[in-house]
């Protein structure tokens, strides 16, 4: 690792560390109401599931709409468990999102194996009838708590344990996806027929990629839960899945960075424009169709925002000068 990447890296800890201490002493001093941290959680949620959507649609190139049933699962998996469950308070709480991430990366197995047969909109169609399918299950089951919905769930809000779980999320999911494991899923969404000719395992990494975005789904799925106390299946239906699909699009398919800054946008937006209530679904729907005329690829395209680059860049031009003089 050299120099640069390694400042890149320090820089990078160095802001997360002040952003959490900064809205952590805003929240906890109370300039922040409880709605604005309401919607700054929400914000974190929606990260790790426009992120973890990212590695199936943006770096595996699947088209997939089922992603708001595996956050279903984890949601219900990890909310049944600390409403029965022995261990309470904090470490009862991360092992249910433990255990929901665990539940809903299974779920994601049995249905990525016959699933991932498919291409494109046949992928798209079949992960959005599972989804559909998983929601009607949790209307069907009393212990779910049925059509009327699950209640009692512990409320768990804490904007430092969320940011730290969502931070660690995103990190993890970033460094499997620039290991050797997320170089073979890269090159199976360029060629598959070439990647197969050259020995990797599409069918392993294309099972790996839809588990591993199953699992997050699921924490934050468990980190909804929480969040709220209540759940219905109703919350989770296509809508959402396509919500999330939104997100990546928007930010750019293969970015990371490109779905954090979309999903913090998505997720301000419609409450920024609740003032607006009677055009708030025109004005909402017309901001992302001039987004995607005039910038298709989405806001970042493939590229990642790195502060390596604007190391690179100050040092660059410091040489030039230099040079110059």
């Amino acid at each position: 690792m050299n120099k640069n990447k390694k400042l890149s890296y320090l820089l990078t800890y160095t802001l997360l560390v002040i952003v959490f201490f900064i809205f952590s002493s805003l929240i906890s001093s109370g300039i922040f109401s409880r709605y604005q941290s309401g919607i700054i959680i929400l914000i974190l949620i929606n990260i790790i599931l426009a992120v973890s959507l990212n590695v199936t649609v943006g770096c595996l190139g699947q088209i997939t709409l089922g992603h708001a049933g595996f956050m279903s699962v984890g949601a219900y998996a990890s909310a049944l468990l600390t409403k029965h469950a022995i261990v309470s308070g904090i470490p009862g709480y991360l092992i249910a999102l433990l255990v929901g991430g665990l539940v809903a990366g299974i779920i994601g197995l049995i249905i990525g194996i016959p699933a991932l047969r498919l291409n494109g909109d046949y992928l798209a169609i079949i992960t959005l009838a599972f989804g559909e399918i998983i929601r009607v299950l949790i209307e069907y089951f009393k212990f779910t708590g049925g059509a009327q919905g699950l209640t009692g769930i512990p409320r768990i809000n804490n904007f430092n344990i969320i940011y730290i779980i969502s931070i660690a999320s995103v990190i993890l999911m970033y460094s499997i996806m620039t290991s050797r494991h997320g170089r073979a899923i890269l090159a199976i969404r360029e060629d598959e027929i070439a990647s197969e000719a050259s020995g990797i395992n599409t069918t392993y990494y294309k099972t790996f990629a839809f588990v591993l975005s199953a699992v997050f789904a699921g924490i934050a799925g468990g980190i909804y839960a929480h969040n709220l106390g209540v759940l219905g299946a109703k919350q989770f239906d296509y809508n959402y899945s396509i919500n999330i699909l939104v997100m990546v699009v928007l930010g750019g398919m293969g970015s990371f960075t490109g779905s954090i800054l979309s999903a913090i946008v998505l997720t301000i937006l419609p409450e920024a424009l609740r003032s607006f209530a009677e055009y708030r679904m025109i004005v909402y729907p017309l901001i992302l169709i001039v987004m995607m005329l005039f910038r298709p690829k989405g806001l970042l395209g493939r590229e990642e925002f790195q502060i390596s680059k604007i190391i690179n860049y100050f040092i660059n031009k410091k040489g030039s000068d230099k040079n110059g003089k």
